[in-house]
């Protein structure tokens, strides 16, 4: 949420600038960052690294040697591990530096399991290591320092091919210790370019030790330590990932622009089509070509910039290299350049080869989307803000009168006493359980606002407990960090500290949460973390997290937040309910909490089009569960621009409206009849399909798979798909097309697959794939097609809300393929608790259908779970008329079943099988 031009804050009133855009002086570009204009002035050449091929040393799992520095001689220290699941781990550090420098903890999973490594060959000036199967070996060349994985005759992946390794060692100010009283190895020097791009030695560069943007300071006690790498990827043109940015899916080369910056921040209505940093930081690159699918994990939570170039792969083979392979020098190459301001370099190379395996590979280092409740997969409402309990009752009777489902109604920061959140304002909110009971028995929840900054006052139980237990951010000079955000001046609570964390997580208890009930969950915003005074919106990047420095940490606060938040809530009821959480800020690992949204959108069109790559792209990086405000955060829709919203975000995974508070209301029920009844079913498809997502989701968390897909994701030979970002895939039987053009009378939507055929949802219309298809639209219009030889499960009684319908009947729609075969999954738990995972308490079934038989089998035979859903209908597209439909249930019982066949459509249905959805059975058609 960016601030309100009527706070009454005059910091914050100097936020309120244009509101028709991002006021871009208030966030830097690189060549305002002084270590990334430093970073970027080194040109691609001759590297100053060598390797000192003496100092290796191999372990069972471990490769290690010394890399020098020829211009000043400082020694850096290499690790190679191969890892499990064919990924390599690549990590550079000072070999002797004079303090720790930061390595990121708590994003990593665990330790990662890591194989034999052996070396095969060794001359002079390289070395060949085993990379175990498919004939994968790295080879490491000396002078200069390089890397290249190869896989048979095919150099897959270079590192340090541009020579632009580059590591700011730590060092001693000039003037602060006499030149005899270095330790050997740290003189003061650092890189720079002539306009030859020839090494110089010159250490005293502007902002290597100092730096001021705007009116502040950063005092950089530990000087310039900034970090780079690059990579080469021979024979990539498409780059995806490094979210999040308002930008297109596909990468674009950062050749005389900016580079993508990854730097968690407070963007007051961001810009489309711009790297500009955006809320959060998710270091992750997947490259794609119909060879393989690859990715790199650059684990930094320092301020990153990653330059993007396109070459060609010969240009860079040379030496030893082109003993194993050949190429040819015309062949597409991407080169990726990695830049961070402190840390040391720690990327993990994920070799998939398919995109599935890239998902697993990552999934097993940063873990899996949480598992959510069934109710926050279906349909959010909320407003900054809704004004009092008498408001949030009337909206609640209104989605009833409207006859609209809803599952959550939210409360932003208005709702809380001054901004003091864990509290309730007296006057709007007195009887906070009387509102959330008279919630609980419609069987709909709240969602209330908890932010990071707190409120400076000493009447405030909670700052008062987070200062006596010292537990606030520090300044530099060793005092309470403080800044403006909306309370006024707050204290920040250091999030990186476990026992902060503890703390946090213990008062979402409901003894200590006043107010609060099970049916209650929580947002996190502002939590990049946002400080109206601060440079760039943000925290100082020399106020201290105990003995890191801020700029060390930044990109992983919002995670700390939402973790600590995610396990209050999970500890309140004593480990059984799963939490919801939604944050605004996130990095690598995020996913294991929660889910995130694009932040501070605009009632646009061209908003509403990007929400599609920007959810896109952080599904490519482990975040599946994504949504954009619908209708826009700031500015009033059209009836047009939001009813096409609500088409657009029932179809995405996160589906919440949302609206500033200086615009008028937009309630679905507000812009007439008619909208309101496009507006109605577009909600009610999202909630028929609640099967088909919480299978999915479960599927995401059990195997890290995206939700929400590119389309090459599933056709990844198809070149045509490597683009596409105005459609894509749920799971991979759904291709949605949303219309996100003004006035539009038709979209044109890419079926793919060769030989394949999809069946419009809507009117079971059967399509070949492998083709572009227009499509005639009108308001009512959601292009939506089922995959040939998939089944999905459906609810087709839509009640108020989806704990309302969770006993109640599924549809299986049977989509034949061309081979007249199909198959699906069915899954089905409580809903809401972790008893699936702890006590094998649910349903997997695998639904298949071939040779004109239709069977129901136990996928988890070792679980037990009982459901009183059954099976009400099925639908059949793309097959012929039966004589006879038999029902064969698991006693060996025989029924015939009612059928009819449309033949205009081809469209079979079977009405009222009345099999339990947990029960073993088979319907042959004959």
């Amino acid at each position: 949420m960016a601030a309100s031009c009527d706070s009454l804050l005059p910091l914050v009133l100097l936020l309120c600038l244009s509101a028709q855009a991002v006021d871009r002086s208030n966030f830097k570009t690189c060549d305002q960052s002084a270590f990334c204009k430093r970073q970027r002035e080194l040109k691609p050449g001759q590297s100053p690294y060598r390797a000192l091929l003496d100092t290796l040393e191999l372990s069972n799992s471990r490769l290690s040697l010394q890399l020098i520095n020829d211009n000043n001689k400082v020694r850096l220290l290499l690790e190679l591990y191969r890892l499990q699941g064919n990924m390599t781990r690549v990590k550079i550090n000072e070999l002797k530096p004079l303090k720790p420098r930061y390595e990121v903890p708590d994003v990593l999973l665990s330790d990662p399991i890591t194989e034999a490594l052996s070396v095969v060959a060794q001359d002079e000036n390289s070395l060949v290591v085993s990379l175990g199967g498919k004939d994968q070996r790295l080879i490491l060349s000396a002078q200069p320092f390089r890397l290249d994985i190869v896989e048979g005759s095919q150099v897959v992946m270079s590192l340090n091919s541009r020579g632009l390794l580059a590591f700011e060692h730590l060092r001693t100010r000039k003037d602060t210790k006499s030149e005899s009283e270095q330790a050997p190895g740290q003189e003061n020097v650092e890189q720079q370019t002539d306009e030859d791009g020839q090494i110089k030695e010159d250490d005293d560069k502007p902002g290597m030790w100092e730096e001021t943007f705007k009116s502040h300071t950063d005092s950089k006690p530990n000087g310039p330590t900034s970090i780079s790498l690059d990579f080469s990827l021979p024979g990539v043109e498409h780059v995806y990932g490094i979210p999040e940015h308002a930008d297109t899916l596909k990468l674009k080369n950062t050749d005389g622009s900016d580079p993508y910056r990854l730097y968690n921040l407070d963007v007051f209505q961001y810009e489309l089509h711009n790297p500009m940093a955006l809320y959060g930081a998710v270091p992750v690159l997947i490259s794609h070509s119909t060879d393989r699918t690859m990715g790199i994990f650059w684990l930094n939570a320092a301020e990153t910039w990653v330059d993007i170039s396109s070459n060609t792969a010969g240009k860079t083979m040379f030496g030893k290299i082109l003993d194993f392979v050949q190429v040819s020098s015309e062949a597409p190459q991407t080169d990726v350049r990695w830049m961070s301001e402190s840390g040391i370099i720690d990327v993990f190379i994920m070799l998939g080869p398919k995109p599935a395996d890239v998902f697993t590979q990552y999934a097993s280092l940063t873990g899996t989307q949480s598992f959510p409740p069934l109710s926050a997969l279906a349909y959010h409402q909320c407003r900054w803000n809704y004004n009092d309990q008498e408001d949030v009752k009337t909206v609640d009777q209104g989605f009833d009168e409207h006859d609209i489902p809803y599952d959550f109604i939210w409360l932003d920061i208005e709702h809380a006493d001054g901004k003091r959140y864990f509290t309730w304002d007296p006057s709007k909110f007195p009887q906070p359980k009387e509102m959330l009971q008279g919630l609980m028995d419609k069987r709909r929840k709240l969602v209330a606002i908890v932010d990071p900054h707190i409120k400076v006052d000493s009447g405030y139980k909670i700052h008062n407990e987070i200062r006596s237990k010292n537990f606030y951010v520090k300044n530099k000079d060793g005092g309470d960090y403080e800044g403006w955000c909306w309370p006024g001046n707050a204290g920040y609570p250091d999030f990186t500290n476990p026992e902060m964390r503890t703390w946090w997580a213990s008062q979402f208890a409901y003894d200590q949460y006043e107010g609060s009930m099970e049916n209650q969950y929580i947002w996190n915003d502002m939590n990049e973390p946002s400080v109206f005074n601060g440079p760039e919106v943000t925290m100082h990047k020399d106020a201290l997290h105990g003995v890191w420095e801020h700029r060390d940490v930044h990109n992983l606060y919002g995670l700390y937040v939402q973790k600590a938040t995610a396990d209050g809530l999970i500890q309140r009821s004593e480990g059984v309910q799963r939490p919801f959480v939604l944050t605004r800020a996130f990095f690598a690992g995020s996913q294991r909490y929660g889910a995130v949204w694009t932040g501070d959108n605009a009632a646009e069109w061209g908003h509403l089009k990007i929400s599609i790559p920007m959810c896109l792209s952080l599904g490519l990086v482990g975040i599946s569960f994504c949504g954009a405000d619908v209708g826009g955060f700031f500015k009033h829709p059209s009836a047009e621009l939001l009813v096409r919203w609500y088409q657009a975000g029932a179809y995405q995974p996160f589906f919440r409206a949302h609206a500033h508070i200086d615009t008028p209301r937009r309630e679905p029920w507000l812009f007439g009849p008619e909208n309101t009844a496009l507006i109605r079913e577009a909600i009610r498809q999202r909630y028929a399909l609640l099967p088909y997502w919480y299978q999915l989701f479960y599927n995401a968390h059990r195997t890290g798979q995206p939700v929400m897909r590119p389309l090459w994701v599933e056709y990844p030979d198809d070149f045509a798909t490597f683009s596409i970002e105005d459609e894509y895939l749920i799971g991979k039987d759904l291709l949605v097309h949303p219309v996100t053009d003004e006035g539009a009378t038709g979209v044109t939507a890419y079926l793919p697959g060769k030989g394949e055929v999809w069946y419009d949802v809507h009117t079971f219309q059967k399509h070949d794939g492998d083709q572009s298809l227009y499509i005639p639209v009108t308001m009512s219009s959601i292009p939506v097609f089922q995959r040939g030889g998939s089944i999905i499960c459906r609810k087709d009684r839509v009640r108020r809300s989806s704990s309302c319908m969770e006993n109640d009947p599924y549809t299986l729609y049977v989509a034949l393929g061309s081979q007249g075969s199909a198959e699906g999954e069915l899954y089905i738990d409580d809903f809401h608790t972790f008893s699936f995972e702890e006590a094998k308490q649910f349903v997997h079934r695998r639904l298949s259908f071939s040779a004109n038989t239709l069977s129901s089998r136990n996928l988890a035979p070792d679980s037990q779970f009982s459901t009183a859903s059954w099976i009400e209908k099925i639908v059949i597209f793309g097959g012929s008329q039966p004589s006879s439909a038999t029902l064969k249930s698991a006693d060996g019982t025989e029924s015939a079943l009612e059928f009819e066949f449309d033949s205009t459509l081809a469209v079979l249905t079977l009405r009222k099988p009345g099999v339990n959805a947990a029960a073993d059975w088979t319907i042959v058609l004959r």
